[in-house]
């Protein structure tokens, strides 16, 4: 984390970090930095692949062909592989809580990432002569499904 890189670094569990679980990150500076237990983790991957059926099935009703779905790389993994009319789509699904917290779900560097997996993969999918680009679905309870296409330009 952040956190770790600090100087002021230390781990303390009581009163401040409470709200965050038997132990909080606390840097100088900086304040409290979360850190997951493995519940807390399990609950956010178990929504994360909700978010991936849920982006997918929105995919489909858009009439995208899902050819794949969680393809790990040695690069990275690619949540879903869909296809359209000529075009291969490489999706990054970002699920949150609240629909405010979608406008920080993805960065240039977790982009940078899907590219270069989708990259080292894209002449698996891309056999007859197909576009391919970067999409993301931002997705979070009670919101449509925010569709950013090529949302990777390098």
């Amino acid at each position: 984390t952040f956190a770790a890189a600090c100087e002021g670094f230390s781990v303390r569990k009581g009163s401040e970090s409470d709200r965050y679980g038997s132990q909080g990150a606390v840097c100088a500076g900086h304040g409290i930095a979360r850190m997951r237990t493995t519940q807390q983790r399990e609950r956010a991957e178990k929504a994360g692949r909700g978010g991936e059926e849920e982006a997918a099935r929105w995919l489909q009703s858009e009439g995208w062909e899902i050819l794949d779905r969680r393809r790990k790389t040695p690069l990275g993994e690619i949540d879903l592989i869909a296809c359209r009319e000529g075009m291969i789509a490489f999706v990054e699904v970002k699920w949150r809580r609240s629909i405010p917290d979608l406008d920080l779900a993805i960065d240039e560097r977790r982009l940078s990432r899907v590219a270069a997996a989708a990259g080292a993969i894209a002449h698996e999918y891309a056999t007859n002569g197909e576009d391919i680009r970067i999409d993301v679905i931002l997705l979070a309870p009670g919101a449509q499904p925010r569709h950013i296409a090529n949302a990777w330009q390098p």
